[in-house]
């Protein structure tokens, strides 16, 4: 691995002259007295007494060189729309929703939920409450109304800001409703809910003394002048839920400071972006990636941000390749989940466009199989870096770092362990060191470094319990995911540790077959899931979308296909590993961001309820499976 190697042993050997380094990249207002402090661990808190502002970074920070430039390009081929906002014009915008905010009472430390569609206006007030440090805590658009209430109870807001609608395959979603209902339901509602109109809810009905029309408000403010408040590096910048296993949601808290230098620092060293160029994250706003290379991680790096409300095949399958030459993108970044939907269209989409301003495809959000990995390397002629984090992290823990070296990619792994990630696989059974290509517990040594989250909101004690006590004899931050690592160093990740097959005794994740099944030709994708078993306690089962359907409405040629990929698991894995079943269906249940809903693949196929679906991106999917398994 040559530097890249060095250069990551020095990132944990000398900690923190490096990340001294590293923050260089940012705006001080005051300087921090301490890189780290580590005295209560887990707790790491990075560049103490620091003063800085994502905000600032974000945009001000750039106008004297480049208010003239586009910061934000908008995009909906929902709504067949596309705006575009230069960092002065973004300034402008961001400083009058932050005036706004103030004016419905929106102080320092008060948290504002977001619950908006992929719209410009989402992003401005992302940002107007990093500005005036309120800590927001967006929350993806379609989320049922008790999830919400639940991330209201224990946000406890001051202020909600939403639309009337978003839009999805050219149907409307309606939020409204899904709002009231929320704070219905809420221990703690907000004392107020602007509402930005997009004209998708006829009937909307405005609740008097509480909702404030944006429209009628936003006047009011332009030209406002909001100064950014200065905060201490390592209070909160903002509020993630992501699920637990307890079913209550975890606000997973980011800090200021080391976010800010985190990201910064990615951006060149994993992204390899440049001032003035484009970057095209096809992520929501509502997760991880759309906070980190969406909204703050392009803009801190100088870079124009493409925001996109829509799907990858509408109007055609084209549309993402036309935005990459019509905007000359340098960097995008999606999802293995879109590239396979892709991987069923017509390739010819994929020549049609000028793509010569991309240098790199990245992707991330789940594991990305082999097959896909080099179809779309091959489609593209382009390097195309698969990389693994988490909502928890915020920023990559495995990747390729081309902007330090440019080393050999593997199809279907994440290559390598981040700067500043000491990163272990460890034995379940005595938390040893795994050897080369045996499955371990991806881990992490703490302190753990800057950017990733710094608590549960709340709750430090839950912060501890659910991420550092997986090992009786180690403090180490369990990711939940298997992975394995080659004689050259490179890594792969195999899958949950709770997502694990026990097959008479023999441990298989749900990964390594999904892999397996997906080696088919004539397999564009799958979900395998572990269902119970009177004998060996579980077997895989799997549900499988073919990429020709051609003649398998014929029993016998169902039945023929089913057959061929059963071998190709035996032929990939062993015997051992062969689902009870393969179901052919025309599409997997997954959300509205791409998401497979496994868990609700295996209620189903165990005859169990499974539960709140409100996200799941068309119904009908289930259905497939329902009279797939009752056909059984």
């Amino acid at each position: 691995m040559g530097s890249y190697s060095e250069f990551h042993r020095r990132s944990i050997e000398q900690r923190e002259a490096f990340w001294r380094e590293e923050a260089s990249r940012v705006h001080w207002h005051k300087p921090f007295s301490q890189v780290l402090d580590y005295s209560r661990p887990p707790f790491a808190r990075w560049y103490v007494g620091g003063e800085t502002n994502l905000c600032y970074n974000a945009i001000d920070r750039h106008l004297a060189e480049r208010a003239a430039q586009k910061a934000l390009i908008w995009i909906s081929t929902e709504v067949g729309e596309e705006k575009s906002y230069t960092f002065a014009e973004l300034h402008a915008e961001v400083q009058r929703v932050a005036a706004m905010m103030q004016a419905l009472g929106v102080g320092r430390g008060d948290r504002v939920i977001i619950y908006m569609p992929m719209i410009a206006e989402a992003c401005f007030a992302i940002l107007a409450c990093a500005r005036i440090g309120a800590v927001h805590s967006v929350v993806f658009g379609g989320f049922a109304a008790s999830s919400l209430a639940a991330r209201i109870d224990d946000a406890r807001p001051r202020l909600m800001i939403t639309a009337d609608g978003g839009s999805r395959m050219g149907k409307s979603v309606l939020y409204k409703a899904l709002v009231d209902e929320s704070i219905r339901l809420a221990k703690s509602p907000p004392e107020k809910v602007l509402i930005f109109r997009r004209g998708l809810d006829p009937k909307l009905q405005m609740v008097a003394g509480r909702d404030v029309d944006w429209a009628e408000l936003a006047p009011k403010h332009a030209g406002a002048r909001v100064p950014c408040v200065w905060l201490e590096s390592n209070q909160p910048s903002y509020i993630l839920y992501t699920s637990g296993t307890t079913g209550q949601p975890k606000g997973v808290q980011r800090d200021v400071g080391g976010y800010a230098v985190a990201l910064a620092s990615s951006m060149e060293r994993i992204y390899c972006g440049r001032p003035g160029e484009t970057m095209f994250t096809t992520s929501d706003i509502g997760w991880v990636v759309g906070h980190s290379y969406i909204v703050y991680g392009p803009l801190i790096a100088g870079m124009t941000t493409i925001m996109y409300e829509g799907v990858p095949i509408r109007p055609d399958a084209g549309v993402w390749w036309k935005i990459v030459q019509d905007h000359k993108v340098s960097v995008m970044f999606s999802a293995p989940t879109a590239i396979r939907v892709l991987k069923k269209q017509d390739p010819a989409y994929l020549q049609k466009y000028d793509l010569g301003s991309l240098r790199y495809l990245f992707l991330a959000g789940e594991p990305l199989d082999e097959p896909t990995h080099v179809w779309i390397s091959e489609a593209l002629h382009k390097p195309v870096i698969d990389h693994y984090w988490q909502t928890e992290t915020g920023w990559p823990i495995l990747s390729a770092v081309p902007g330090v070296e440019r080393t050999k990619l593997k199809f279907g792994s994440p290559s390598f362990p981040v700067y500043g990630y000491d990163l272990r696989l460890l034995r379940e059974s005595d938390a040893a060191d795994a050897e080369d290509n045996e499955k371990a517990v991806v881990a992490i040594v703490p302190p753990l470094p800057p950017g990733v989250m710094t608590t549960v909101w709340g709750d430090d004690e839950r912060f501890v319990k659910t991420y550092f006590t997986t090992f009786a004899k180690k403090m180490v931050y369990a990711t939940f995911d298997w992975g394995i690592r080659d004689a050259e160093g490179y890594y792969f990740i195999l899958g949950r540790t709770d997502d694990v097959i026990n097959v008479a005794g023999h441990r298989l994740g749900t990964r390594e077959i999904e892999e397996a099944v997906n080696m088919h030709p004539n397999i564009a994708e799958c979900a395998v899931v572990g269902v119970a078993d009177p004998l060996k306690g579980q077997m895989p089962l799997a549900f499988a979308v073919a990429k020709n359907a051609t003649g398998l409405e014929a029993p016998e040629n169902r039945k023929r296909l089913e057959k061929e990929v059963m071998e190709t698991v035996d032929r990939q894995l062993g015997a051992i590993a062969r689902p009870r079943a393969v179901h052919l269906v025309t599409l997997l249940p997954k959300t509205r961001s791409g998401k497979t809903l496994r868990r609700a693949i295996q209620a189903l196929a165990e005859g169990r309820d499974p539960g709140d679906l409100t996200t799941i991106e068309d119904p009908g999917a289930l259905e497939q499976l329902k009279n797939a398994l009752a056909a059984a």
